[in-house]
Parts: structure tokens; sequence; C-alpha cells
């Protein structure tokens, strides 16, 4: 069980956005509107959300920073520790009604060299109504059950996000092509942070993203102890960063393999 005053801080605030996006996300399957107006309706969900996140953590850690996907930076007197929030993750997949989407929040203090590390996170599936709660040096939980990575090694399972022909040079499809050729099976969700929950699970065997943002893994990310290791990869053209780089989870048996394939690609 994880003991942790920031975990409940967290967990409050995602319980009081809950209801809404649960409302929203019945409301866009009834929607007889166009894609443009149902895409402006998940987009001031999505607003909303964070606004509401943002406020809840303000009340219990007034000193706090935040990163968020909407509002990007936003400063406290706390420069040094700050909330990152991911307040739909799964947006396409919400205009779409298909129901895998979270709500991420992670917990980041700054060391001496600007490095940010994850201290705590929670990625939260409003319409499971399920909560994976991570701390760094405690492992990882789902209603006090803590979990373990999967150790498969054959029939492997796969998330990513789907190649686009408009972005990343090919290199997505590269790296799609590649792990089907490893013998994977490969899916690809839509909520990089729901993805990563499910690899600390045991559910998914690995996952693997080119240049993700902070806010799309940092409640996410399944703690190093348990085999699930998510390390930022060289992005195209740049060192690595703690902001935006390749993020890499899976299993000890997988994790050099398709560390490897990605910094390749990503090279």
């Amino acid at each position: 069980m994880l003991n942790s005053a920031t975990i409940t801080v967290i967990t409050k605030a995602l319980h009081k956005v809950a209801r809404g996006i649960v409302r929203d996300f019945g409301e866009v399957d009834q929607l007889q509107i166009s894609k443009k107006a149902t895409a402006n309706f998940v987009t001031s969900a999505d607003l909303r959300t964070e606004k509401i996140l943002v406020e809840e953590l303000k009340k219990a850690r007034p000193r706090a920073s935040f990163l968020t996907e909407e509002s990007g930076v936003i400063d406290g007197p706390d420069k040094d520790y700050r909330f990152v929030i991911d307040p739909i993750d799964g947006t396409t997949n919400f205009i779409h009604a298909i129901p895998y989407l979270s709500v991420s929040i992670a917990a980041q203090r700054r060391d001496a060299k600007g490095v940010w590390h994850t201290e705590a996170g929670v990625v939260y599936d409003p319409l499971q109504r399920r909560a994976l709660r991570r701390r760094e040096g405690q492992g990882a939980y789902v209603n006090n059950k803590r979990l373990r990575v999967s150790s498969r090694t054959e029939d492997v399972m796969l998330s990513t996000s789907s190649p686009r022909k408009w972005r990343d040079g090919g290199a997505r499809l590269s790296m799609f092509q590649r792990a089907i050729e490893m013998g994977a099976i490969v899916r690809c969700s839509g909520s990089a942070a729901l993805d990563l929950a499910y690899v600390a699970a045991g559910r998914l065997d690995g996952t693997f993203y080119l240049r993700l943002n902070s806010w799309g893994h940092g409640g996410g990310r399944p703690p190093r102890a348990r085999g699930g290791r998510p390390v930022p990869a060289p992005s195209r053209g740049g060192p690595i960063s703690t902001e935006r780089g390749s993020v890499v989870a899976a299993g000890p048996q997988l994790f050099d393999q398709l560390r490897g394939m990605l910094a390749e690609e990503a090279a």
C-alpha cells in the first residue's frame, strides 16, 4: 500500500473531475453534429478538466508550479516542484466515443542539475473507475494491489502511437514494422499514459513512443524496480530531453531490444 500525502492530494483532484469526464463522454456518443463541432466540444472538456485540476492541486500545494498540456508552464513560488498534468489523454478516442482514455498527473521535483524526477504519479481511467498509483521506491498499485510487469517473451503485445504520413519522416512506420518483424502484436491505443499503466499492470508487454511530451507519460511511468523502465531515448536532431523525448516501458526481457530499436530510429 502506498503511504503518500501527495498521492492522496492527486487522487482527490482526480475524483473531482471524473464525473464531468464521464458525463461529457456520454454526450459525445449522442452528438449529431459535425466533426469540427464534436472536436470543439472535447477541447472544451479538456480545458475545463485541466482548470479544475490546477485549482484543486493549488489548494493543497499553493507553492507548486505546473506543466500542463493546454496551458504549458504555470510558475508558482516553488519553481523546483511541479505537477505535470494531461487532463484527457486520448482525445481522439474521446471524439470517436472509444472508451480508452485517461487523466495523468505526476508530482515532480527538479534536482541541482535541472533534471526533473517523478516522485509520485497517478493515471486514472474515469470510465473504468480504476487508478494506477505509483511512488518512486514503493512500486505501482491498483486498488492497493501491487503490480508486476509481464515476463512474456513470445506472442508479446505492444502498444505505440499510430504512424502518420505527415510526421516523423517514416520513423514511426519503420518502428511499427520492426516490432511486427520481431513477432509482436502491435496496437495503437491512443492513450500513452494508459498504455504505460497497462505495462505496469502486466496487461501489455511493452510500449514505445517517439518524442512524447512530459504530460503524456509523467504519471504512468512504471517503477524501475519492477522491471518496467521508461527511459528517454535520443530525439531526432537533439539530445535526451526530460521535457520531450522517446519513451520505452517493458519488462526486463524486452526492454533492451525495444530501447535499441527506438534509439536507432530516433538517431
